[in-house]
């Protein structure tokens, strides 16, 4: 898989494109010299299945020519925002489902609700849905999600007799091994690694923020976000990692493992594909193994935050119909098969029904066993202000990791949330 598709899924602030619509049961309908206009983002798609997914639509819809207009991702926030206000925007667009709400709210996005059925609505992974709707009305499809999973050294593992565990008591157990019979360090965890802590968050039944009446309100002061942070904290006690930095300062992948001494780690595929590249271009060998993040009973590994993409069609589209088949075609479970297949199990498609089986012992096998556990950040337009940096989130973990009591730091945070998530 290239590491550019999957790269893409890791950014918070994921807003993407890609290519193709329409139906496997459209009878050819539409035409007339048309141009469809997709803006797909830079390694979105896998050509193959992009161009594969374009030919059929084109052979449905005689006249109709598709044609894909590569993003870059520096800045795509304020081009997209601009785009969508214009008389003729691209006709569809991939956007990341964090950020949906977003343009949802604004306009320009077509409503989607009297197409669910069509859509195959009720067949969609529940964890992708939510990031879909906005009061009520769909906005978007899903199209593909992933998720992290703990990224380990099978020999330091096997040297401190520690398997793969199950549960949160078996991971800190095999740690503590691990710290108590190498010299090796049992897990990089950054203090700022918020999507993890999200996980954990969301395992204490909590949330970073909750509905309050018509307002949002930031809710890292309760105690769900104590014992979530409380765990993370136990976990940080066996890193040496920075407590003011998260997992990209430095890149862990990349600048940290391939160095050595890290026995385990949390990341996405993406780095994991990464760090043996940087490994094995330094001369060694990687011998990763890959377990899903455990929960607290051994039946449910622990929750994770789902980063993908969605597909919308333009409200101000010109060619909206036409746009809202090649949606169709190109979020069908036919055509998420075969894009499950083009990125070898590595993402999840939007139906489990498409779902390819992972090779055994990869780490999309450890993805895909987590994504029953997949969540999402609150579904308001206003959450991207609250990943504005100085991130909240990321403050408050760092106070709690040096000393700050976690209801104080709550309280801090919150305020900055209060007023972040409630702009438009």
């Amino acid at each position: 898989m290239k590491r550019k598709l999957i790269a893409a899924v890791g950014a918070a602030a994921m807003v993407a494109g890609v290519t193709a619509c329409g139906s496997d049961d459209d009878s050819g309908s539409g035409g007339g010299d048309k141009t469809l206009t997709v803006w797909a983002m830079d390694g979105s798609a896998p050509d193959p299945w992009a161009k594969e997914l374009n030919k059929a639509f084109e052979a449905q819809h005689k006249g109709v020519k598709v044609e894909i207009k590569v993003q870059q991702w520096n800045g795509i926030q304020e081009k997209i925002t601009t785009a969508l206000s214009e008389d003729s925007p691209p006709d569809v667009l991939e956007l990341g489902n964090t950020q949906t709400a977003g343009y949802a709210v604004t306009g320009g996005l077509a409503d989607l609700t009297d197409m669910k059925s069509e859509l195959g609505y009720d067949k969609w992974n529940k964890g992708m849905v939510p990031s879909t709707e906005l009061d009520g009305k769909l906005y978007s499809a899903p199209w593909y999600a992933a998720n992290r999973a703990v990224v380990y050294d099978k020999k330091v593992f096997e040297d401190a007799g520690v398997k793969p565990p199950k549960t949160r008591d078996e991971w800190v157990a095999g740690l503590q091994k691990i710290k108590d019979k190498t010299d090796v360090q049992p897990i990089y965890l950054p203090g700022q690694s918020w999507y993890v802590f999200a996980g954990f968050l969301w395992d204490e039944g909590g949330d970073i923020a909750a509905k309050d009446g018509d307002k949002w309100k930031g809710t890292l002061a309760g105690p769900e976000a104590q014992k979530a942070m409380e765990f993370y904290k136990k976990l940080n006690s066996f890193s040496t990692a920075p407590k003011d930095a998260d997992e990209a300062t430095p890149q862990q992948s990349t600048d940290v493992v391939p160095k050595g001494k890290v026995a385990s780690w949390i990341g996405l595929g993406w780095e994991a594909a990464g760090a043996i590249e940087a490994i094995e271009k330094a001369g060694d060998k990687a011998d990763f193994g890959y377990f899903p993040i455990p929960g607290k009973t051994a039946d449910t590994p622990g929750k994770v935050f789902f980063g993908g993409s969605n597909l919308a069609v333009s409200e101000r589209s010109p060619n909206k119909e036409l746009a809202q088949e090649w949606l169709k075609m190109a979020t069908s479970e036919k055509w998420m098969k075969k894009y499950a297949e083009a990125t070898e199990g590595g993402l999840l498609p939007n139906s489990p029904a498409a779902q390819v089986k992972p090779a055994a012992g990869s780490f999309a096998e450890a993805m895909v066993k987590s994504s029953e556990a997949g969540a999402l950040t609150p579904i308001t337009p206003g959450w991207a202000n609250v990943e504005t940096e100085p991130n909240p989130i990321k403050e408050y973990m760092t106070k709690v990791l040096k000393g700050t009591s976690p209801g104080q730091a709550g309280k801090d945070a919150d305020k900055v949330i209060d007023e972040r998530i409630n702009k438009s």
